[in-house]
């Protein structure tokens, strides 16, 4: 096992440097002076050639085959496998691109934070239109190379096994009867008498109860810590998380949910496989099932009465025992429908809505059926088709309000509705096994379904491949209906 064993040193190696490079990426998004940031990109692009050369080096190639000739057992070969994957990805793209993408993602992105605020297309397009240049001639490169289409080739590195033909069906049948759910549920809900929290809420009082929540739903305060940031997210390494949320004193809301779907993140990675660690086989398997975990905390959990239940006292201690915050009125809160312009402060029902539109919108500029300049246009037309909603000169609130594509990271959208496909599974095969689950979370004790999720999803990392890591835990693949029926169930019946 020589050539294996080295194998893992040098993976090792990558994944401490991995730890460096995601502290400082943290950091430029939460605590950088704005000033700094040209000097700060020209270190990561410096770093990401690092990082490029490490994980490139030719001898870790003939290291591979080596190892393949070797015996290992099958836990073993799953780590090959993940490592040949691994290299594969990144021996594909030369340095001097990943450069030149490093830098034009950088600079798209910081100046993003103010062209965002002020509506600035013309302003963003000029940098985004070298992002996509960039893009485009990554995944030309790697089509060439796995003979997958352009934007299959970069939706693989996010969603292994996945591609546009599955999603396409997926999609497709969702956009069959996602419609009619949504005009069902908002009709529905219109004899609600909902009364709305009005603030405004401290956002002291906020942290509190958000750390309150995280300490519930079981964050490792030893090995990670909550931040603000403009774009929410989950960042660090397994022993170092670095978590954000924002808050609004306008409301709490969203920003407790926040909480609770960055946890769902979080906790998946603070339980990944300890002794692979530092090894492929020992990260999150794709992002739709590491989205499956922040949306199985958010949705199928957070947004349900029993959660609500089982942190209402927290909630009234925060904010005061007003009608507003009496239980059946937070349940109708956390559950409304209502199409609106911004995804990440959707409804689970209008959610893959938004997930749709940036698909089909991606998916035809990488593969060069749309050009960046056309792309307000196409939104506009697909939000009105969608969720009859109108963003033609609303760039703000349309085509500039996610982060994602202004580093390039095209093919991620998608992981979004796959992730809540999956959670919708999962706590199916969680009710199943656990009948009575929903009277445990009500009382406080999550217990049952975090230890499903421990057992079946948490520490298998990616030692099986995501289709049999789905099968193996739930007993079938992905099938959509699973979400159909939950959001049918908790919004009709």
């Amino acid at each position: 096992m020589n050539s294996y064993n080295e194998l893992k040193k040098i993976n090792e190696k990558i994944h401490n440097l991995s730890h460096l490079g995601a502290i400082t990426s943290w950091d430029q998004q939460t605590m950088m002076p704005k000033g700094s940031n040209d000097a700060r990109s020209k270190a990561m692009a410096e770093f990401t050639v690092l990082m490029h050369q490490l994980s490139t080096d030719p001898k870790i190639s003939d290291l591979l085959n080596e190892a393949s000739k070797e015996d290992l057992n099958e836990t073993d070969r799953s780590t090959l496998r993940e490592m040949k994957r691994s290299y594969e990805l990144s021996t594909v793209v030369p340095e001097d691109l990943v450069k030149a993408k490093s830098l034009a993602g950088s600079k798209c992105e910081h100046a993003w934070r103010e062209q965002k605020p002020n509506n600035d297309w013309k302003g963003f397009l000029t940098n985004f239109e070298d992002v996509v240049k960039l893009s485009r001639e990554e995944a030309s490169i790697r089509s060439s190379k796995s003979g997958l289409t352009p934007y299959d080739s970069l939706l693989d590195i996010y969603e292994p096994g996945m591609n546009t033909e599955k999603l396409d069906v997926i999609f497709s049948d969702v956009k069959s009867w996602l419609p009619t759910l949504i005009e069902e549920i908002v009709e529905k809900q219109k004899s609600y008498n909902t009364v709305l929290p009005t603030g405004p809420f401290s956002i002291e009082k906020q942290k509190e109860l958000g750390l309150k929540v995280m300490k519930k739903l079981g964050f490792d305060f030893d090995k990670g810590r909550v931040d603000i940031s403009s774009h929410p997210f989950c960042g660090g390494v397994p022993e170092d998380i670095r978590m954000t949320t924002r808050y609004d004193e306008s409301d709490f809301v969203q920003s407790l949910m926040g909480i609770v779907h960055e946890t769902g993140h979080a906790r998946y990675e603070q339980n990944l496989p300890k002794e692979y660690v530092a090894l492929p086989s020992g990260t999150a398997r794709s992002m739709g099932i590491h989205e499956s975990q922040s949306l199985f905390f958010e949705m199928q959990i957070g947004r349900g009465r029993p959660f609500l239940e089982s942190i209402h006292k927290d909630i009234v201690d925060a904010f005061g025992d007003t009608k507003e915050f009496q239980i059946d009125n937070l349940v109708k809160i956390y559950n409304h429908v209502e199409p609106g312009f911004i995804r990440v402060d959707a409804d689970e029902v209008t959610y893959p809505a938004h997930v749709i539109l940036r698909y089909e919108i991606e998916r035809d500029l990488i593969n060069g059926k749309l050009e960046a300049k056309d792309i307000p246009e196409v939104w506009n037309e697909k939000m009105k088709a969608y969720l009859g909603l109108n963003t033609e000169g609303n760039y703000t609130q349309g085509v500039l309000q996610d982060i994602h594509w202004t580093d390039g990271s095209f093919g991620y959208f998608p992981s979004y509705t796959l992730g809540a496909m999956y959670a919708a599974q999962q706590f199916s095969s969680v009710k199943k096994l656990y009948p009575n689950v929903n009277d445990s979370i009500s009382n406080g004790d999550y217990s049952q379904a975090f230890s499903w999720l421990k057992e079946n999803i948490w520490e298998k990392g990616s030692l099986f491949l995501t289709d049999d890591l789905i099968k193996n835990a739930t007993g079938e693949s992905l099938n959509p209906k699973f979400l159909k029926e939950h959001l049918t169930s908790r919004y009709l019946k």
